[in-house]
C-alpha cells in the first residue's frame, strides 16, 4: 500500500506569480523529497453551475508507505519544502494524507 499527501491550494491573489513559483522554486523541491513515486497536479474547472472553484491547483504525492513520507516530511528537505508554501500560496493551502488505495474502474 502507498502514502499519498494531497494539497488543496486556495485561489491566489496573483495566478500568474503561484504558477511562476510554484513551477519555478516549489516543484523541485518537492521532486527531491525521499520516498517519492509520483507527483501530479491539476487545476479543478467550474463545477456543474459554471462556479470557479475555491481550489485554485491540486498536488498529489505518492510516497511508497507511510513511513517514508514520515521519513521524508521529518527531514531537513522536508520541512524547507513544507515551510516554502508559505511563500506562495496566499491563497491558503489544506494539507490531506492517508494510505493509498488502488481502485479500477
Amino acid at each position: 500500500m502507498t502514502f499519498q499527501l494531497t494539497v488543496l491550494y486556495g485561489r491566489p491573489a496573483d495566478p500568474a506569480a503561484f504558477d511562476a513559483y510554484y513551477a519555478e522554486t516549489h516543484v523541485p523541491l518537492a521532486n527531491g523529497l525521499s520516498g517519492l513515486t509520483s507527483y501530479t497536479t491539476f487545476k479543478p474547472g467550474p463545477g456543474p453551475d459554471g462556479a470557479e472553484p475555491d481550489t485554485y491547483l491540486v498536488a498529489n504525492l505518492t510516497f511508497t508507505d507511510a513511513d517514508a513520507f514520515g521519513a521524508a516530511m521529518g527531514s531537513d528537505h522536508g520541512r524547507r519544502t513544507v515551510a516554502d508554501v508559505e511563500n506562495f500560496a496566499t491563497g491558503g493551502a489544506t494539507m490531506l494524507m492517508g494510505d493509498g488505495v488502488t481502485t479500477h474502474a
